[in-house]
């Protein structure tokens, strides 16, 4: 047999017997190519001009992405090196050079890359059909289904998967040329070296790495960056200190506990997991950080998400809406330019006021955070202009009984307004608590309609009021388009430019520039931090299960004995779940116990009333962990799956 052949079908088994591997690469040949698509892509650039940074970006988060991946092939060819160094010794035996069998090595990993490489831009290009129908459905454009190779991308992909293999076939054909034939066939029983030895300091080490973890999670989310790079450094060494001491740890904590050593199968399961964390603990302590990167990544995806909508959902309530502060307030200009050049169907021109005392903003401030800035008094707005504010936004109309007052708010001012019952005193005219609504009305800036929340009032009882700001908001027939945004923003830089108070300001917001940049800044910034967790978190996975599969003949031989010592088949299956299960959730664990509480305080940061709903801190962390369970889930399954049917006996 030649050695092209027997390469060929070396890379077949190779293939066959790292499954997990073989589709991790196709998937990482997948990713690149979808991703390096919207880099060459230009109808994308041209869904907006913010979208002229995401090339930078995609490119900077995929050399981040190559690292990772060229981690992942480094490792795994390195591992299957030990693994087949039996193998490749007895070629030297039956008269191969080094220099062939580094040679035979070589090429076989470079056909498994090659036909991962294929695969994966074929199914890149259905994961770029997918990003482009996102980004199309972001922008509200209709999307078109056209599959078609983009060559400069498949020739990016091609020139990262080259620097991937190369680097990590390069590393092991060097070390195969310069092994000796002894240190081939023995080259499988090299473990990783125990950097802790066993007794006093490995329990020690084992407390202050929990010690560690706790300061460390604390020191991440104080909110200061050095404080937080201190609380990332604690972290990284506590994971390390965990995992090298555990092996340590476990055999302590059941030698002072002889009952529990000895019930059931816990001898059996924790002599497992210890043996092999043993082995690979500075592995475990490398995933475990990976996995933290993955959870705080995409959380941190989810954060901005949800401050993008979160804003951009109250800001973008009107088709079209300016507010001017200042004493001249002169919307001539804007008027101007709206009624030559954008279709209205319905607006109105008002004023927003200011009453003559701050007590609601008193009481809210006493029962929750509040930012009131731009507002020393209660801002007041007048019933028929309330009333053509809820026509404009496409709200149901409302009542007001006479002698009310009705309160509008953002969603985390309910719960407290909903409490307040004291009447309000306006010149001559006093006014009881009425009705609460919290409807997306422009209340999250200063020429808005209040600062999260506004009292509405009878037309009269707003008279002789002080004015704060005026404002316009109307329902357009179309679209405001980029060009009529920016024009109405210049025009509002040139009023600002007259005035003589420099604090005084015009602000411009439709829903479709919301719309838009809500789109880009997703685009920008979370559709990378996504695709490094996918990244991060298929490559940690993929370790784990390669390291699991390969002791697929020691597990063989074990439960083969146990049933030769008379162990049942459903008590084995279960023995092998725990250690499958605990394997596994090792890692996963103190990533979790990290990230939780980081995320749910970072996701506490932003301004009130911008993360709600599924943008809750809560649901930040929940659907966080979600995504990342799911995808390690599936890798769980996988392996599971093809254990339990190779190890166990019929």
């Amino acid at each position: 047999m030649t050695l092209s052949k027997l390469s060929l079908r070396n890379a077949r088994r190779q293939a066959r017997d790292y499954l997990v591997y073989f589709v991790t690469v196709v998937m990482a040949a997948a990713l690149l190519y979808s991703f390096n698509g919207l880099v060459f892509s230009g109808e994308v650039r041209q869904l907006s001009e913010g979208m002229d940074m995401l090339p930078f970006v995609i490119v900077l988060a995929s050399a981040v992405v190559v690292c990772i991946f060229g981690w992942l092939v480094s490792y795994a060819t390195g591992f299957m090196l030990s693994r087949r160094s039996r193998e490749l010794g007895t070629y030297v035996l039956i008269g191969l050079t080094n220099r062939q069998v580094a040679r035979l090595f070589f090429l076989e990993n470079l056909a498994v890359g090659g036909a991962a490489l294929v695969l994966g831009l074929a199914l890149g290009g259905l994961l770029y059909q997918i990003l482009r129908a996102i980004l199309f459905a972001m922008f509200g454009l209709p999307y078109h289904f056209t599959l078609a190779l983009s060559f400069p991308a498949a020739g990016l992909t091609l020139f990262y998967f080259g620097l991937i293999y190369l680097h990590a076939l390069g590393k092991s054909r060097k070390r195969v040329r310069k092994m000796k034939i002894w240190d081939l066939i023995y080259f499988d029983r090299q473990n990783e070296g125990v950097a802790i030895r066993t007794g006093k300091l490995r329990r020690w080490m084992f407390g202050v790495s929990i010690l560690l973890g706790v300061a460390g999670t604390a020191l991440l989310t104080a909110g200061s960056l050095m404080i937080g790079i201190m609380g990332a450094g604690c972290l990284i060494a506590a994971l390390f200190g965990f995992f090298l001491s555990f092996a340590s740890g476990v055999p302590a904590f059941f030698e002072k506990r002889p009952a529990r050593k000895y019930q059931g199968q816990t001898l059996l399961v924790f002599r497992t997991l210890a043996s092999k964390l043993a082995t690979m603990g500075m592995v475990m302590a490398v995933i475990s950080i990976i996995f933290t990167a993955t959870l705080l990544t995409e959380g941190s995806g989810l954060v901005f998400n949800g401050i993008f909508r979160g804003r951009a959902a109250e800001n973008a309530c009107f088709d079209l809406y300016f507010g001017i502060e200042g004493e001249d307030q002169d919307p001539g200009p804007y008027l101007e330019y709206i009624n030559g050049n954008i279709s209205v169907e319905q607006s109105v021109l008002y004023q927003v006021y200011l009453s003559d005392s701050s007590q609601v903003q008193d009481y809210i401030s006493s029962r929750t955070v509040y930012y009131y800035y731009n507002y020393d008094r209660d801002p007041v707005l007048c019933w028929s202009d309330y009333a053509a504010l809820r026509r404009i936004a496409g709200y149901p109309p409302v009542e007001m009984e006479p002698g009310r007052y009705l309160i509008h708010c953002m969603t985390y001012l309910e719960e407290p307004l909903g409490d307040y019952h004291q009447p309000i005193a306006l010149g001559n005219v006093t006014l009881t608590p009425g009705n609460v609504y919290t409807e997306h009305l422009s209340q999250s800036f200063g020429v808005g309609n209040g600062r999260g929340y506004i009292l509405v009032v009878p037309d009269e009882a707003a008279a002789g009021l002080a004015v704060h700001h005026l404002a316009y908001a109307a329902k357009t027939l179309q679209p405001v388009s980029e060009r009529q945004y920016n024009v109405l923003n210049d025009i509002a830089a040139m009023e600002h430019d007259k005035q003589v108070n420099p604090l005084e300001y015009g602000f411009v917001s439709t829903k479709a520039n919301e719309a838009a940049q809500v789109a880009v800044q997703t685009a920008i910034s979370v559709f990378p931090m996504f695709y490094l967790a996918l990244a991060l978190s298929m490559t940690a996975a993929t370790i784990l299960t390669i390291q699991q599969l390969s002791e697929t003949d020691r597990y063989r031989r074990q439960f083969i004995l146990l049933r030769k010592l008379g162990m049942a088949r459903q008590e084995m299956k279960r023995a092998l779940g725990r250690q499958f299960a605990l394997y596994y959730t090792m890692p996963a664990v103190p990533p979790v116990l990290i990230a939780a509480p980081f995320l749910f305080h970072m996701a506490r940061l932003p301004e009130p009333g911008i993360m709600a709903g599924m943008s809750s801190p809560a649901a930040i962390v929940a659907l966080s962990l979600a995504l990342f369970f799911l995808i390690y889930g599936i890798y769980i399954l996988l392996a599971y799956t093809s254990l339990r049917r190779s190890v166990l006996p019929e």
